[in-house]
């Protein structure tokens, strides 16, 4: 029996991977202006960061209950195995939403096979527990084969590393304190910061933007397994130019060779503002590669 692989649009994966591996992603909801939209379906992140430039303030809310009702109801009547791999749970209510969902829908169909795993993760960290599972789906690996994986994975074994540009994003989501949103925007200091346990959690302040692309890539190099063959992922606020000189420098310097870049998305886009960079990789308390069949 078949799995289908299920995420969201915090998962900022390219939507040409989405297609080739046939993933299911629901969206998020973006508020812009006084109109709703639908992560990924009728708003980009182009429009959110324009948007950010012209000094409006685009917020976000969870995936809704009635499309994980709607969509896990489907598969139930397909009988078709699903794994619901969720945006980090400490930063978001919809995996709990996804959780109630599951338990509507067995009502009416008790034998549904619904998976649900709290990636702790998000952006193109919890991209690559999405993909590794596409991947072992496409290879024909077992279902529980790449559920007990994907578990394994979410154990603070994806790093998330990123500076971003101005700390009073986050302040205003209620991710950092004020007073350290003050001093971020302070003498062009750029904070670093990772994800522990699902949460963003400040790691040290470094003083401008190539300082904060080295220490990156120092973090890569301490943390990471240190496979040339592995997945390191790169996600930018719409600044590809600092995702680039990271790219460069994880080259030159560790002889990584595969990589998968892109933007973050609309959800985490309206949390963080415009600029900042961010590498993903697997550490050794999962000592197992990310090895992908992408180019």
């Amino acid at each position: 029996m078949s799995l289908q692989i299920i995420t969201d649009s915090a998962c900022d994966l390219p939507e040409q991977i989405v297609k080739e591996y046939g993933i299911e992603v629901l969206p998020f909801l973006v508020y812009l202006a006084g109109e709703e939209y639908a992560d990924g379906v009728d708003i980009t992140a182009d429009k959110v960061y324009a948007a950010i430039r012209a000094d409006q303030v685009p917020t976000t809310g969870q995936v809704p209950l009635d499309t994980f009702l709607t969509v896990f109801s489907k598969y139930a009547r397909e009988n078709t195995l699903c794994l619901y791999l969720s945006f980090s749970s400490k930063l978001s209510g919809t995996c709990n939403t996804a959780r109630m969902a599951r338990e509507e829908v067995r009502r009416t169909y008790p034998e549904a096979q619904i998976t649900i795993v709290d990636t702790l993760s998000g952006s193109l960290g919890q991209g690559l527990i999405v993909l590794e599972a596409a991947e072992m789906v496409k290879a024909g690996k077992p279902a529980e084969e790449i559920i007990q994986h994907v578990q394994r994975r979410a154990q603070n074994n994806v790093e998330h590393i990123f500076s971003v540009d101005d700390l009073h994003y986050l302040h205003r989501g209620g991710r950092l304190k004020l007073a350290s949103a003050v001093l971020g925007s302070l003498l062009n200091v750029k904070p670093i910061l990772q994800v522990k346990d699902g949460l963003m959690i400040p790691l040290q302040k470094v003083r401008g933007k190539k300082m904060a692309v080295k220490r990156i890539v120092e973090l890569v190099k301490e943390r990471s397994l240190g496979h040339p063959e592995q997945l390191i992922a790169i996600s930018h606020a719409d600044d590809p130019k600092m995702a680039d000189q990271l790219k460069a420098l994880l080259q030159t310097t560790l002889g990584y060779r595969k990589f998968l870049i892109n933007c973050v998305g609309s959800v985490l886009g309206c949390h963080i503002g415009i600029g900042g960079v961010a590498a993903f990789f697997v550490n050794d308390s999962y000592p197992v590669p990310n090895l992908t069949a992408l180019p």
